[in-house]
């Protein structure tokens, strides 16, 4: 190597390579739509004759450990290797509650568990889900400790509900579901208090960037230099920065 650059020594530039697009069709999407397809599936066979053959009650059990397992790992995938879609981030979240919510609908149906749980549970899973949608301009909340746990405990919770368990193991299910409705609770006001703050600086900010794009006008319609050029710039770098910590 000589050390001159190549485009000093009459070299051509290589180009850079294209950005590889995710496609429909790969590894965290085809989980995602394996979960889905085992709802159906999950619910016939949780709620097969009269919904207490212990045989029946471990299959479904089965195919909601699978569906669980595939939770684990298809945003790992997706995130890991740029495999993140429009499709994913859409059906990922269904295939999360749909599973749950029929899982908990069912123990419920069958009084293996008392309605007041399923409705707490599936009432704040639906108005998280909506609160993501009321502050997703501003950015995006990151997972919490506290929030795998509930999901952890949730799973764990109702995979014990789904299997015919009798004895100490009856009563100790009783003991994970409560820890389970905690956590949901706990960490659904959390993320209530978040995205309100998340909300309030967003709007702040906004306030702040018109306020500065009037001033600008003005001062531009008045014969002088815009003003402030290098804090608007200092200030979109922190709002960058801010976003990215949030993300």
């Amino acid at each position: 190597m000589t050390g001159v650059p190549a485009s000093a020594a009459g070299g051509h530039h290589r180009p850079a390579p294209a950005v590889r697009t995710a496609g429909l069709w790969n590894i965290a999407n085809v989980l995602t739509m394996v979960r889905l397809l085992l709802v159906p599936a999950f619910v016939m066979l949780l709620m097969h004759g009269d919904g207490y053959d212990p045989a029946w009650r471990s299959f479904a059990w089965a195919a909601f450990a699978i569906a669980m397992i595939t939770d684990l790992f298809d945003g790992h995938l997706a995130r890991q290797y740029n495999l993140v879609t429009d499709f994913g981030k859409i059906a990922d979240p269904i295939a999360d509650k749909a599973i749950m919510g029929a899982a908990l609908v069912c123990l419920s149906i069958l009084d293996d568990l008392p309605w007041w749980v399923t409705g707490v549970i599936l009432f704040r899973e639906l108005g998280i889900t909506l609160m993501r949608f009321w502050v997703i301009k501003h950015g995006v909340i990151p997972a919490s400790r506290g929030g795998k746990l509930k999901t952890l405990a949730q799973g764990t919770a109702v995979g014990m509900y789904v299997l015919m368990l009798t004895g100490p193991l009856a009563s100790f299910r009783w003991w994970v579901m409560a820890v389970a409705v905690a956590l949901t609770v706990v960490t659904g006001l959390d993320y209530v208090r978040q995205a309100v703050v998340l909300r309030r600086a967003g709007l702040a900010e906004a306030r702040a960037v018109q306020a500065e794009q009037r001033a600008r006008t003005a001062a531009e319609a008045h014969g002088d230099a815009p003003a402030g050029s290098a804090g608007a710039a200092g200030r979109s770098g922190a709002v960058a920065d801010d976003g990215n910590s949030v993300r």
